[in-house]
């Protein structure tokens, strides 16, 4: 797999990346934002994950997180010394995949480096599954990953989609939270529950459909299928 590490410290670069060769990863190294961003055109370069320091000297890599989920679906996971609840919410809402918070264990970043790669392989079109969710006026197209209101694009970070398309495979069924963060985020975090409150009120504004998605207060969420 072809990882991008984007550090600005070329001690823990180095280190970094002795380690990720090690365990078969073909690492390009990025100091700043803008080198990142560079090399991730077109459309991803090819790369499987990046790793993305938020203490860059250029501009906050926060921005750089924000400007690479407009250009591309690779995963990101940031890497940063801000543990705090607060930045990792803010993190996971700009897009991105994971966060891992400093001093870390290798073993732990190398696991999570390969979950995320797992879980956001894209599926294959065919093998009879259905490619597309029509809901009124919300039409959701699986293999492309585009969503459709009124035959107008909504822009959607990936964890928005992957959150959408679960609660729209079962309209009206109510899905538990605990359910909803162990499908989209494969994980049971304490904290994803807030990330998943988050998730779901940037989607009923970007739809500008605040009835699409109804809380069943104390179980989850679910679907409300729209009028045509």
């Amino acid at each position: 797999m072809r990882l991008l590490l984007v550090e600005d410290d070329d001690h823990v670069a180095a280190a970094l990346s002795a380690v990720l060769a090690r365990h078969g990863f073909d690492v390009t190294h990025a100091r700043s934002g803008e080198e990142a961003l560079r090399a991730l055109v077109p459309e991803g370069a090819g790369f499987g994950v990046v790793l993305l320091d938020l203490g860059l000297p250029d501009q906050d890599g926060y921005e750089v997180c924000g400007k690479i989920r407009k250009r591309t679906a690779v995963p990101v996971i940031m890497v940063t010394a801000r543990a705090d609840v607060r930045s990792r919410i803010h993190g996971l809402n700009l897009g991105a995949d994971d966060y891992v918070v400093k001093p870390y264990d290798t073993g732990e970043l190398l696991a999570r480096i390969h979950a995320v790669s797992r879980r956001t392989v894209p599926e294959e079109a065919g093998g009879g599954g259905e490619t597309a969710l029509r809901l009124g006026s919300v039409h959701i197209e699986l293999p492309t990953r585009q969503v459709r209101v009124d035959g107008l694009v909504v822009q959607l970070t990936r964890k928005e989609f992957d959150l959408l398309a679960l609660l729209a495979q079962r309209p009206g069924v109510v899905f538990r939270r605990e359910q909803i963060i162990s499908e989209v985020w494969r994980t049971s975090w304490e904290g994803t529950g807030r990330t998943l409150e988050v998730h779901v009120a940037s989607l009923r504004a970007k739809l500008r459909l605040p009835a699409l998605i109804e809380t069943v207060r104390g179980v989850g969420y679910r679907l409300v299928e729209p009028a045509a």
